[in-house]
């Protein structure tokens, strides 16, 4: 007859299920994994295997007590930890989606949208082409390994019960909004400059000659003009999505405290 003891039981609490809490609310939020395309029982099955493939490297995990009240309270930090990570690495696919909108309203392509799929919400189609280069460009420069490498780490700079985000960390997280608004607006501000230099020509046009249709001929040409200026700007697009990897990876090792 197998006998389990608590001292058994508090092991594979400490050993188990520690790093699950934590790898688990990294993969709800993450992109790729976190997408609403990925059943919720699928990314707990990810995580769970997950878990047991990094047990052999992991820190040792502290011996608590499998009905301690702490427990409640390191669930919460692993909880916030990965949330936190998923997060940041989130925000990086959302720059993308606000520029691509921010450019659909200028060019008057604000009433197509479409149903993005991963998050649930309808989008422009130009944020669904933004996203959509963003996701195959991160995918091929191994930017989900360069994730999930800053997870594993943060495992021996933030021990489970033992380490936890700081206020500094919280409050450079908070900030990391502003940086995908001003990035957001960094990448779509020349195609926005160009339309602001159309439409004040249209109102020129507008004022010097009262008879001319401005609005059927305004529309297709700065369609027209969006598009050529967005097709001249994706030559940097590569240089842009690295710095914006580079500065996503600082950030999040910031937080878990990586040198």
């Amino acid at each position: 007859m197998i006998e389990i003891t608590d001292a058994q039981i508090s092991s594979w609490v400490s050993h188990i299920l520690w790093p699950f809490f934590r790898i688990t609310a990294f993969f709800m939020i993450v992109p790729l994994f976190g997408s609403r395309l990925v059943p919720v029982p699928i990314r707990i099955l990810l995580s769970l295997i997950t878990t047991l493939m990094l047990y052999p490297v992991l820190p040792k995990m502290p011996d608590i007590e499998a009905l301690a009240l702490t427990n409640i309270v390191i669930i919460a930090h692993q909880f916030v930890i990965g949330f936190a990570l998923g997060f940041l690495a989130l925000t990086l696919f959302q720059v993308f989606i606000l520029a691509g909108q921010t450019i659909a309203m200028q060019m008057g392509l604000g009433y197509a949208s479409m149903v993005d799929p991963a998050n649930g919400v309808s989008v422009t189609v130009l944020s669904q082409w933004f996203l959509t280069i963003v996701t195959l460009i991160f995918v091929s420069m191994n930017g989900h390994l360069v994730v999930f490498e800053v997870l594993v780490e943060s495992f021996y700079t933030l021990p489970v019960g033992q380490g936890f985000i700081s206020e500094q960390g919280a409050f450079e997280l908070a900030q990391w909004g502003g940086w995908m608004f001003a990035s957001a607006i960094s990448i779509a501000l020349p195609a926005v400059a160009s339309l602001l230099l159309v439409n004040l020509s249209f109102g020129i046009m507008a004022r010097t000659a009262p008879a001319m249709n401005i609005f059927s001929l305004g529309f297709p040409v700065t369609m027209v003009v969006g598009l050529f200026v967005l097709w001249l700007s994706f030559s940097g697009v590569l240089s842009v999505i690295r710095t914006h990897m580079l500065e996503l990876t600082d950030m999040m090792k910031n937080i878990v405290f990586i040198p």
